[in-house]
């Protein structure tokens, strides 16, 4: 597994070594014993799994405090356009962003540190989901932003008239809003 620093420092693009043949192909999508001399030492809790269809956006959702999580994501089927939004107080690119395609064919995974605002987009017909996190999920943790947010200007290659949300992702405040009332 090679690991690439992106634009945002502790967010990485994790690339996998894939074997493949006629059968079809093999990889490792996870190591405990290397994950820490790429990434650092981060011991995982919690597996979850979702499935959605095109034009499916989920997030900007974080845990606070206590409850932050750092995430390692993939897609198993399917192409999402991955988000993270730099959340960490004091940090230089505070409210900066990376985003990355993640397919089950370019096998790529996205590792997201604590502190980070995190959600994707389904750029194909469907989507299966997978992602790692090292905290377990808190409901009174819960936090979130607005997808569109127009400070954040995230492209998330989906046309807007096409998203689709859940009633509770349509209702998150802006960064703004939310550090107001924080």
């Amino acid at each position: 597994m090679k690991a690439v620093k992106t634009d945002i420092d502790g967010v990485y693009i994790l690339e996998p070594v894939v074997f493949g043949d006629a059968r079809g192909y093999f990889f490792e999508s996870y190591n405990q014993k290397d994950f820490p001399s790429e990434i650092g030492d981060i011991r995982f809790v919690q597996d979850n799994e979702s499935k959605s269809c095109y034009g499916v956006v989920r997030g900007l959702h974080f845990q606070k405090g206590a409850f932050a999580q750092a995430k390692l994501v993939r897609v198993v089927r399917g192409c999402v356009r991955d988000v993270a939004v730099d959340l960490r107080p004091g940090s230089p690119t505070f409210g900066a962003h990376v985003a990355f395609d993640l397919s089950g064919e370019n096998h790529r995974q996205l590792f997201i540190p604590r502190g980070f605002a995190h959600g994707f987009s389904v750029l194909s017909e469907e989507a299966v989901f997978q992602y790692k996190c090292d905290n377990y999920y808190a409901p009174d943790a819960e936090g979130a932003i607005a997808w569109d947010d127009p400070d954040l200007g995230i492209d998330w290659g989906i046309p807007a008239d096409k998203v689709r949300l859940s009633a509770k992702d349509a209702a998150h405040p802006t960064l703004k809003e939310y550090l107001e009332h924080k």
